[in-house]
């Protein structure tokens, strides 16, 4: 969401991310289940966001049986731990170190490693973020988290010397 134009450059803001249907889909398979979790967190800055988990169970090593099922309980204790570990990543630091948390996953894996006690999971994803709550603008804390915006015009490509101009058709076009 653009919340400032400088000259040229426009000045967003994280706004929320989603994961592509088709991601969604691609990752759920039969024999296996479904684990999700929603929790809401305030940041450090004041944001209010909605963070949204998904995990699947895997096969144990060495595992014979064709289902990977967990039982009631144990999705429990894994949804206990996914809001456990999403509300204390989340609560202790602000929007821009937490959208950098969100790029290589790492809640999810930290997710993964805490619950393999319960049960194995694997494809744990933090797959939804909406934002709830905004604090007031401030286009001071805008530009901190943009840092410094130089003019860009781009650099001067040079053109190839046998080309012709755009304007005029070449030799062989007009015979």
């Amino acid at each position: 969401r653009v919340e400032d134009v400088q000259g040229r450059a426009c000045l967003t803001n994280f706004h929320g991310m989603d994961f592509t249907t088709d991601k969604v889909r691609s990752l759920v398979r039969k024999w296996q289940t479904l684990i999700e979790a929603h929790v809401d967190v305030k940041t450090t800055d004041s944001y209010v966001l909605r963070l949204f988990a998904i995990a699947f169970t895997k096969k144990r090593p060495n595992q014979v049986k064709k289902t990977a099922y967990a039982q009631s309980s144990q999705i429990r204790a894994i949804r206990k731990k996914m809001v456990e570990i999403m509300t204390r990543e989340a609560s202790t630091v602000d929007l821009k170190e937490l959208v950098q948390k969100f790029i290589p996953e790492s809640i999810g894996k930290e997710i993964e490693k805490a619950c393999h006690g319960i049960y194995p999971l694997t494809n744990v994803y933090v797959r939804k973020v909406k934002m709830l709550k905004l604090p007031k603008f401030d286009l001071s804390k805008l530009m901190e988290m943009h840092g410094d915006i130089s003019e860009d015009t781009g650099a001067k490509v040079a053109r190839p010397a046998e080309s012709a101009p755009a304007d005029k058709p070449a030799e062989s076009e007009v015979a």
